[in-house]
């Protein structure tokens, strides 16, 4: 029989280990007593379980409670409590019935070796037995009747919730169902210890409106997935921001470790986020027919969060208005939507035995403040709506060909004044502190563009920048200025120098550390003005030095402290205005005199020429562009 046992038990143990009694992390306790003597538990495997003769089980009963203990956390522990009937034959009661027993026949009157085997487990699982081996006293002998107390604490397969069922390994004897205590019920009670099983991740958000996100704050070991609905699919995310237009009333949050897990939707009250479930909502509509050969037209509603509202088809009375079409309108309920792969909700229905010829459009009413949305409308419209447009399109071409002739004249002089008269492209770049002296470049602008050259003023485009970035709008100008000819001007100021510098600095600083360019904007404004700065070194590094750069200054001392250019600048021509206006424009032309002169600074400029620029200057406006433009863009 032994030797059947061990194929059978290596056989469960490739499935289940703890199936043959060798893998057993609980911990056992027995108490007898009295009657019952020497004691002593063991785990055995379920099966081909020995019997005793000399004692049999009448009764169990069974509970599954939370014991804690000092220096150990709490856990399960599973309380079992048999009855057992002591047999005793007639020799052994002879004995007991005599009252001239010595002491040593008193002692003999025992039972040795006898045994008690409880089992228990959790379905799927294999069950786990513990054998209870103790001996009978004469006061058992006696009694013929006695407990045992078996506590297991950290069961197998035993956790919260679980049912669990004990029963003896004599077949004779149903099992009793115990269940055990739900974690929710453990941890709403006050202990003392803490219990680990008990501790519950918790993720906390903040919506930050100037960056457009939500920032998430959990522990870094703890999972978390998004959804849309309470009852929706979960999807896991790994990153800590949220975009804020991917954010609806509806969004949960889920979070857990090993143990629990925790929900939470920390949007559900917040009104403003609603705009952003009208904006993802989309609607399609198209036409069908059914078996006999009616006409239907489909419909299908995606949006994040489940809707509650009407839905109805629609006509076209008059140009901007789609009348509804009595007797078809439906219900969007709750539990009429379902979830697709993107994690959206989608709502499908029909409106059949409908005249196509009338309307192929829907209208949606939702039932959270009234919005109406639509018309919806299939791709196939009416005719009647094809025979409008092509007479509008007919109507602006024929209003763009009178356009063209009454300004044929006005068009013809000024493509003529474009190709003959401009002199090149100039761009003027103005550090971040040239706000104080405006008035002197909206001069040099003025004057330039007098002088038949394109002019672009980084203070006149801030719209410009703002919608294109201010990288992309520097790039642009540089090839206008190869496509026409010209060059960038940076506007050279003291504060500027300094800044310079220390950008130069920290560029090489970032060169040697490997992580490429050390820009650090000084202001909103400053991005077009330092992004040259980066242009400027790769022209250096390809040997095109000053090919589309130049320095001009206002400021006298910059001019005498040409020598100790910051590094971006050193090999550019520097101009000082107004003194060198002429030498300016021959070197903007491509004059081999402007080239001579601007490779020199002198340092015997007078600066009382100044006053009279400035004289000159002060009253012009810069009306090509807003100076005061507040912009927001990502990037450069």
């Amino acid at each position: 029989m032994f030797l059947l046992r061990w194929p059978f038990c290596c056989f469960l143990l490739a499935f289940h280990k703890p199936a043959c009694g060798w893998v057993r992390h609980d911990v056992s306790e027995v108490t007898c007593s009295q009657g019952l003597s020497e004691c002593t538990v063991v785990a055995v495997m379920p099966f081909a379980i020995p019997e005793s003769d000399a004692v049999d089980i009448q009764t169990i009963t069974a509970k599954v409670e939370l014991c804690c203990k000092e220096n150990t956390s709490c856990t399960l522990c599973l309380l079992m409590e048999a009855e057992i009937a002591i047999h005793v034959d007639e020799d052994m009661a002879k004995k007991l019935q005599s009252k001239q027993d010595t002491e040593e026949d008193t002692q003999a009157a025992t039972i040795s070796a006898a045994f008690v085997t409880l089992c228990y487990n959790t379905p799927p699982t294999f069950p786990a037995c513990k054998r209870v081996d103790f001996t009978v006293t004469p006061t058992g002998l006696e009694q013929k009747v006695a407990k045992i107390s078996l506590v297991i604490t950290n069961p197998s397969a035993v956790s919260f919730s679980s049912i669990v069922y004990v029963y003896s390994s004599k077949a004779m004897h149903p099992r009793k169902e115990v269940v055990s205590p739900s974690l929710n019920e453990v941890c709403s009670q006050n202990r003392r210890k803490p219990i680990k099983e008990c501790h519950v991740p918790t993720i906390s958000s903040v919506i930050n409106q100037k960056m457009n996100q939500v920032e998430l704050k959990f522990s870094g070991e703890s999972n978390v997935c998004i959804q849309y609905e309470a009852d929706g699919r979960c999807q896991s995310w790994e990153r800590k921001t949220i975009p804020l237009h991917s954010v609806t009333p509806c969004l949960c949050l889920q979070v857990w470790d090993d143990d629990r897990r925790s929900q939470s939707c920390p949007f559900k009250n917040m009104g403003f986020l609603q705009e952003n479930v009208w904006r993802n909502l989309t609607a399609s509509v198209d036409r069908g027919r059914m078996n006999d050969k009616g006409q239907m037209l489909l419909w299908n509603l995606t949006a994040p969060c489940r809707l509650e509202g009407e839905v109805w088809p629609c006509r076209w009375t008059l140009p901007y208005i789609c009348t509804e079409i009595e007797g078809f309108r439906q219900q969007l309920g709750n539990s009429t939507w379902k979830q697709n792969r993107s994690m959206l909700w989608v709502k499908k229905g029909v409106f059949e035995d409908i005249n196509l010829q009338l309307s192929t459009c829907v209208m949606v009413r939702l039932r959270n403040g009234g919005l109406h949305l639509g018309p919806f409308c299939s791709h196939q419209t009416a005719r009647w709506r094809w025979n409008l447009l092509a007479v509008a399109v007919l109507l602006v071409i024929t209003l763009t060909a009178l356009i063209l002739c009454l300004l044929h004249d006005f068009i013809k002089s000024k493509f003529k004044w474009i190709a003959v008269g401009s002199k090149g492209h100039v761009v003027l770049l103005s550090p971040p502190d040239v706000h104080n002296d405006i008035s002197e470049v909206c001069g040099l602008g003025s004057r330039l563009s007098s002088q038949g050259f394109s002019v672009s003023v980084d203070q006149w485009s801030r719209m410009e920048q703002c919608n294109l970035g201010p990288l992309p709008w520097l790039h642009s100008q540089l090839l206008h200025v190869k496509n026409l000819g010209g060059r960038a001007v940076l506007i050279l100021t003291r504060k500027t120098m300094g800044l310079v510098q220390e950008w130069s600095q920290q560029h090489r600083e970032a060169l040697r550390a490997g992580s490429g360019d050390g820009n650090a904007p000084q202001s909103p404004y400053s991005d077009v003005f330092m992004a040259s700065l980066s242009l400027i070194l790769g022209d250096k590094q390809q040997g095109r030095t000053g090919e589309r750069f130049l320095l001009v200054t206002f400021e006298q001392d910059v001019a005498q402290s040409a020598g100790s250019l910051p590094e971006p600048f050193q090999g550019l021509h520097l101009f000082q205005l107004p003194s060198q206006m002429k030498t300016l424009l021959c070197e903007l032309t491509g004059g081999a005199k402007g080239k001579a002169e601007g490779g020199r600074i002198k340092a015997g400029w007078k600066w009382a020429t100044l006053d009279g620029w400035k004289s000159k200057t002060k009253n012009a406006t810069c009306s090509q562009g807003t100076i005061h433009v507040q912009c927001k863009y990502s990037g450069i």
